[in-house]
């Protein structure tokens, strides 16, 4: 999936960047408006986020210009807390979707697989590892059936296992997705995070194993290396 970032804040733009590229998703960047129009004039891509704070142009300004020439690209429109005029004027403007910051990498993740999947018609898939379900659509995670209560790192933590299902997730990946924007997490505290999943997990057929040397794997039954 290729994404098209236009966002004026540097470090956040690196960061996320970099977080996506972990994801399989291959973003250019552009730091200003001028820079996104002729990108976008450019190449072909599955999705635009665009933040509205540019320094040579207002992005709704920007995402105005692209519909009158009949671009139709899926728009994710990064906000300030609480600015509900923009997202009201962004609507009209053909916004498709709105995410105040801060935020967590995965959230930007799951809308643009969202955005993508229905500019395209595809039906929100479920995600499966034994009796353990997610639903893109509500970014709901039930087990046996029912809802299962997860704080947000334990949310991000289970969503990076699952997405790699079957294939160990690296301990320094598996941080970046829980703590996106601290890195001086150590490793216990990633430690800590799986410890509370395998406990929620623990009267299920589904398991977080420990795989030495490569990380932690998302099991359905009792197969797979040493849990830790």
């Amino acid at each position: 999936m290729r994404i098209l970032l236009i966002e004026d804040e540097a470090e956040l733009a690196t960061w996320l960047v970099r977080a996506l590229k972990q994801s399989g998703f291959v973003t250019d960047h552009a730091g200003d408006a001028r820079t996104g129009e002729a990108l976008l004039a450019a190449h072909e891509y599955d999705a635009v986020v665009l933040d509205l704070r540019l320094p040579d142009r207002h992005g709704l300004t920007l995402l105005a210009a692209m519909r009158d020439a009949g671009d139709r690209t899926p728009v994710l429109v990064l906000t300030a807390e609480g600015s509900l005029q923009d997202r009201v004027r962004g609507l009209h403007l053909g916004a498709d979707d709105f995410l105040a910051k801060p935020f967590a990498v995965e959230e930007v993740e799951a809308r643009l697989t969202a955005l993508v999947r229905r500019s395209h018609g595809i039906q929100h898939p479920r995600l499966q590892c034994g009796s353990l379900s997610y639903d893109s659509a509500s970014r709901a995670f039930t087990l046996q059936g029912e809802l299962l209560a997860l704080t947000p790192r334990e949310h991000a933590a289970l969503t990076a296992l699952l997405l790699r299902n079957g294939m160990p997730v690296g301990k320094q990946r598996l941080a970046a997705k829980v703590f996106p924007q601290d890195s001086e997490v150590g490793p216990a505290a990633i430690e800590l995070v799986l410890h509370r999943l395998r406990r929620k997990l623990a009267a299920s057929d589904v398991r977080i194993a420990t795989v030495r040397g490569l990380g932690y794997m998302l099991e359905d039954g009792h197969e797979g290396s040493e849990d830790g």
